[in-house]
């Protein structure tokens, strides 16, 4: 199963490290029905409960790398082995270096967090003309800018022919669901505004100017900012997905047209050299400063507050007292301690990265699959142990709350296949609902009758197209030929008074949908044959 990447969400020193890095020689005592903390089982015992074929991790203390490793295989079926080196993808914790970058970019007077986004980008528009005027490079980076959670990501998820500046050029379209700085919504489009803007200021492609002022400087050399670098690389990971609740090996997902918000392809060892700097309040090993730490603090200050939600009853001692979006991070706490995270989500790949300014600790998780809860179940065993909590079997409490919630959403779907009205049919003949419709921000779809199916095509995502099923009336279920977006929706038709068609929207029919499958804010209408 896919769950959404919104699931959830003083220390030992070196020489209580075992001969094995990552493994205690003193492991936190545990009571009976709790195992002992060991690195090393507890990762391999995740890998197997959630059915995750690789992970490395990372753990800094104290300026000093504890941990950096690998675990399981870089591809399920190889025998190929995850080492320190293995590059995955790390998705929005890239979003941490795009802050960087601009941090940067603030210490030598060239942008400053509050300056108008139209002072360095001109053409930058958005739907609302006030927003457009008022929008600041610090608000591209906190979610509060109105756009609804993950508002306009169809026009990069999955990978799309769009351009960098074709995906900037149509925020204009997209219309907001709240109003300026008034709430927390997470959004992409507005990270890859961020890095478009490094771009400029360097003159030359966002990827080259974090490898030469950030991965460079830090030793991140195997370190990539594209797919197409990361898979010309000789220790990668595959990515995987669920299909049909069964892991497997799935096509890479390159988006070099969002690469501000997604673009890292990194490994254990070269992301605990991230997290050494970060807390370090950006003071490299030599000495100098990457960033000051001015703009180090500014980026783990709070910025924009998060709704805290209730968790299950058995995971009540992860609910934070506070909880906010710095610059590229979220703030938290856990046990009296502030926490500065992030996670990354893209197809076939997981990560975390999380870190404790006070205990100058840092964790780091990277996943070739989907699943949230066996990053967190790891996340808090490790800080249990570091922070000398009485330790809890979060691989069990996790396992379990994701079986429940899968079994929940499997019922849910069940009642309303149960629900439908089965014998209704379709107002109009199939055909009728073939061809061509436009949505003002994403551009064109089709229906179209091709071997006696009606396919439905996304114009400008390749791998957007499956065959629709008649649901209900005039609401029908598209499913993807690419089954591993775990991604179906509903498609309802709206008729005029003359029965022609109005409009078609979509919605996904499951809760564990990704969220970038934004299907829920388009709005298609039929596109008009030219008059001859």
């Amino acid at each position: 199963m896919k769950i959404s990447r919104t699931f959830a969400a003083t220390a030992l020193t070196l020489a209580a490290w075992g001969a094995v890095a990552g493994t205690p020689a003193m492991a936190t005592q545990a009571s009976a029905s709790v195992p002992a903390f060991s690195l090393d089982a507890d990762v391999n015992r995740a890998l197997k409960t959630f059915d995750v074929p690789g992970m490395a991790i990372a753990i800094v203390k104290d300026g000093k790398v504890v941990v950096a490793k690998g675990y399981g295989v870089r591809k399920l079926g190889e025998p190929a082995p995850v080492s320190g080196k293995t590059l995955f993808e790390i998705a929005s914790n890239s979003k941490a270096f795009t802050a960087a970058g601009l941090a940067m970019l603030v210490d030598e007077g060239k942008v400053a967090w509050d300056d108008p986004v139209t002072k360095h980008l001109p053409g930058f528009q958005m739907y609302d003309s006030y927003v457009t005027g008022e929008m600041t490079i610090r608000d591209l980076l906190v979610h509060r800018s109105g756009l609804g959670l993950g508002a306009g990501d169809l026009l990069w998820w999955p990978s799309t022919q769009f351009s960098t500046d074709e995906i900037i050029s149509k925020l204009r379209y997209i219309k907001p669901a709240t109003s300026f700085r008034a709430s927390y919504a997470y959004d992409n489009l507005l990270y890859i505004v961020a890095g478009k803007i490094i771009a400029e200021k360097a003159g030359k492609p966002w990827g080259a100017t974090i490898h030469d002022r950030i991965l460079a400087p830090l030793g991140m050399n195997g370190t990539t900012t594209s797919v197409a670098e990361m898979l010309a690389s000789s220790d990668y990971s595959a990515p995987h997905s669920k299909i049909n609740d069964k892991i497997a090996v799935v096509k890479p997902m390159p988006v070099p047209n969002a690469v501000g918000a997604v673009g890292i392809n990194t490994s254990a060892e070269d992301i605990a050299r991230w997290m050494t700097v970060l807390l370090n309040s950006g003071k490299m090993e030599s000495g100098q400063q990457l960033f000051s730490a001015k703009q180090a603090a500014e980026m783990w200050t709070q910025q924009t507050p998060m709704r805290i939600r209730e968790p299950k009853p058995a995971l009540a001692a992860t609910k934070p007292n506070f909880y906010a979006y710095g610059l590229g991070f979220q703030l938290r706490d856990y046990k009296g301690r502030k926490i500065a995270m992030h996670g990354g989500a893209l197809q076939g790949f997981y990560s975390t990265v999380l870190m404790v300014p006070d205990e100058k600790l840092g964790i780091a998780i990277l996943t070739n699959a989907e699943n949230s809860p066996a990053m967190a179940s790891l996340y808090y065993r490790i800080l249990d142990q570091y922070l000398k909590v009485a330790p809890t079997d979060w691989i069990k409490l996790y396992a379990e709350q994701e079986a429940a919630m899968h079994k929940e959403e499997l019922e849910r779907q069940g009642k309303e296949q149960t629900a439908r009205a089965a014998a209704s049919q379709p107002s109009l003949p199939l055909a009728a609902y073939d061809g061509e419709y436009e949505d003002a921000w994403y551009g064109k779809a089709s229906i179209r009758e091709e071997g006696g199916k009606r396919i439905m095509r996304f114009e400008r995502t390749p791998d957007l197209s499956g065959e629709l099923e008649h649901f209900q009336h005039d609401t029908f279920i598209v499913r993807w030929k690419e089954r591993n977006f775990n991604a179906d929706a509903y498609v309802t038709f709206a008729l005029n008074p003359d029965g022609s068609i109005e409009r078609m929207k979509m919605a996904p029919i499951s809760t564990e949908t990704d969220f970038s499958y934004d299907f829920r804010d388009l709005l298609f209408t039929p596109v008009k044959a030219d008059k001859q």
